[in-house]
């Protein structure tokens, strides 16, 4: 196929001078890169992705250079790669935020983060934000038993560091929470539901401690967004007032005001909407105001989570977006807080928020190969009887048909030849379906007709404005590229939200790519594909893409993917983790591997699933010797088939390449 000047995918067209060469810029505007990677992603002057982790141009890291390098360490794609230096820079970025805010409004007290270990629970990615944060006093926060214990053992000589605990508690988990206190935890148990004050209270008798208790508000005020309704009066979690007045005079009664340090609330994930902000932390203050103003010992108002990430770029009110910025989030937190409590003259409490999404989701980024692909305008014809169809029979009216709309394809009849082109190919299959067509006339009918649906798409490229009726053709004639991932493991909120990653090619950038394409994972599953694409004006359903090279690698990534993903994926086809590799940006240029954690084999994966992998070998090898004694197989063969067996059991359950010698 040409090279397409005017590459046109639904709700967006890019128009370029053909008379002029493909440049770096035309790449960085096709995919948004400026828009959605906020400093921290660029293409350089070999058509390369870059990573910058503190957002200086120059001091990069090159994407392509890293899947190289992992190459040649036998590590293949698919991976994931992480940029701890990233994390640190999230980290700066977000105090910097709230310390300039906590400033232009004279605030009196201090922020402090909480990372939701949640969010992304694998161990080096909790420990280094966790390390990166003691600088800013950063804490963690929990919403089970195991990540309590996680975080228990993760804390020790941090006694200084907050560890907040939501999410529903058993005795046990309470029993723990106290004896943590008495390790010397800062750690505050959240009251979810008025049961827990009962079990807090009785564990503080029990252990002679006066625990730190705080108390999570359901708020009146909704969220937005695809967790609209994790916020509200319908909200899973939280107390409402009349509870919360009932759990403050349970607390006065035993003395125990000043235990009551910290209320909180839930806006909800990934709000997408300032105003949603304003409204939840304007009410979380007011409870806060008046619970103080009545005796209880508060000391932090915990905002929670939501603040978002702007997956597309267009910084707009939108699921995948967000219509603020973080020094705008940061500024509306900390004046909602402090006009409540000037109003009210109380001190201002310690600011904490949840904002593990804008932390994390930067530092990762999935890196896969396409394996191939299928494209519906392949399909080539001449227009001409004679030339397109060899047979002796006589063509059939649809048939006929159908030439007659290729052959009469022009800008004025476009629409007109696609409807007669529709027509005639649902008439081909009605005859077919009655036995009235060959397989050889239903085939010459589906080269038509494709080649027909290619002709009026590159006729609607060179309008101005396309047809109503011919705005999907794009789409219909995208190409699918099958790639070597899995979205139910590596991708699991794209498939089950509709969650928008970035998503572009990490090389040939300084090409013009020729094709549009949607992206199909290696699992069974119809589901395992990709079809919607980050764009500022509407979501694209297609990709711009380049032409794959024999024998040649063509490598994309999903950008972002630091948040929720690994901890939300599955073993849909038993396809396991991914390859980690943990990626720094030397001091004195370039890059080096500062960890490397290897994907699941098919042992690990089968054991997931209580296969006893001790007896698939030795199954197979009794199968084999029965061939040999049967004559079906010979001896070199078996022994072929067991080294391929055990061989596999040991290896990564993604595709890989051939073996040299294979």
């Amino acid at each position: 196929m040409a090279a397409d000047p005017n590459s046109v995918v639904k709700g967006e067209t890019r128009r370029f001078n053909p008379a002029r060469p493909w440049r770096i810029e035309d790449s960085l505007e096709l995919y948004h890169v400026n828009a959605w990677g906020k400093g921290y992603f660029s293409i350089n002057e070999a058509g390369h992705v870059v990573v910058r982790p503190d957002t200086q141009p120059g001091r990069e890291i090159d994407l392509f250079e890293v899947v190289e390098g992992l190459k040649a360490r036998d590590l293949t794609t698919p991976v994931v790669v992480r940029f701890s230096d990233i994390l640190a820079h999230r980290l700066k970025h977000l105090y910097a935020a709230f310390a300039q805010a906590i400033a232009e409004n004279e605030y009196q007290n201090g922020y402090a983060a909480v990372f939701p270990i949640k969010v992304n629970q694998q161990r080096l990615v909790v420990e280094e934000v966790f390390r990166y944060g003691r600088e800013f006093g950063l804490g963690l926060e929990v919403g089970s038993k195991p990540e309590l214990l996680a975080v228990m053992a993760m804390t020790e000589n941090a006694s200084d560091r907050l560890i907040v605990c939501n999410g529903f508690k058993d005795d046990s988990y309470i029993e723990a929470v106290t004896l943590a206190t008495k390790l010397g935890r800062t750690i505050i148990p959240v009251v979810e539901n008025f049961g827990e004050l009962e079990l807090i209270l009785k564990h503080a008798e029990k252990y002679g401690v006066r625990p730190r208790i705080g108390v999570r508000v359901k708020l009146f005020s909704e969220g937005s967004g695809r967790w609209r309704e994790s916020a509200g009066e319908k909200s899973k979690f939280g107390l409402f007032v009349t509870e919360i007045l009932e759990l403050f005079n349970v607390l006065k009664e035993r003395d125990m005001l000043d235990c009551l340090q910290l209320v909180h609330c839930h806006p909800g994930s990934q709000l997408q909407d300032i105003r949603r902000v304003k409204d939840a932390v304007n009410e979380l203050a007011h409870v806060y105001a008046e619970l103080k103003l009545m005796g209880a010992g508060l000391q932090y108002i915990d905002v929670g989570g939501g603040l978002g990430v702007d997956y597309d770029g267009s910084g707009t009110n939108y699921s995948s977006s967000m219509n603020y910025t973080l020094n705008e989030y940061a500024s509306d937190v900390v004046y909602r807080i402090a006009s409540v409590c000037n109003a009210r003259d109380i001190p201002h409490p310690k600011i904490i928020s949840e904002s593990g999404r804008a932390i994390a989701a930067y530092h990762s980024v999935l890196i896969f190969n396409a394996l191939g692909s299928s494209a519906l305008d392949r399909f080539r014809v001449t227009g001409r009887e004679a030339e397109d169809y060899n047979g002796d029979d006589e063509l059939p009216q649809p048939i006929q048909d159908l030439f007659e709309a290729y052959r009469s394809v022009s800008e004025r009849r476009l629409v007109e030849c696609y409807h007669d082109a529709l027509t005639a190919r649902e008439q081909v299959l009605q005859m077919f379906n009655l036995g009235l067509l060959s397989l050889e006339f239903r085939g010459l009918a589906e080269r038509l007709y494709w080649a027909t649906c290619a002709k009026i798409r590159d006729c609607c490229r060179k309008l101005d404005r396309r047809p109503e009726e011919l705005e999907n053709l794009e789409t219909i004639l995208s190409d699918i590229y099958f790639c070597n991932f899995s979205v139910f493991q590596s991708l699991p909120d794209s498939w089950a939200i509709d969650q928008l990653f970035p998503i572009m090619p990490i090389h040939r950038l300084d090409e013009q790519p020729t094709r549009t394409g949607v992206l199909a994972d290696i699992t069974c599953d119809s589901d395992g594909k990709i079809d919607r694409f980050v764009s500022l004006r509407d979501v694209k359903r297609a990709l711009e893409l380049h032409e794959l090279r024999p024998g040649e690698d063509y490598y994309l990534a999903a950008f972002l993917v630091g948040a929720y993903q690994e901890t939300l994926g599955d073993l849909h086809n038993l396809f396991g983790d991914t390859h980690v590799v943990h990626i720094r940006l030397h001091d004195e240029g370039g890059w080096w591997i500062e960890e490397i954690v290897k994907g699941d084999t098919a042992n690990q994966v089968l054991e997931y699933m209580e296969y006893d992998v001790e007896e698939l070998y030795p199954a197979l090898a009794r199968d084999c010797e029965r061939a040999i004694r049967d004559g079906r197989m010979t001896i070199a063969e078996s022994q072929h088939l067991k080294r391929f067996y055990e061989s596999e059991l040991d290896g990564y359950s993604y595709l890989e390449p051939a073996r040299s010698g294979n």
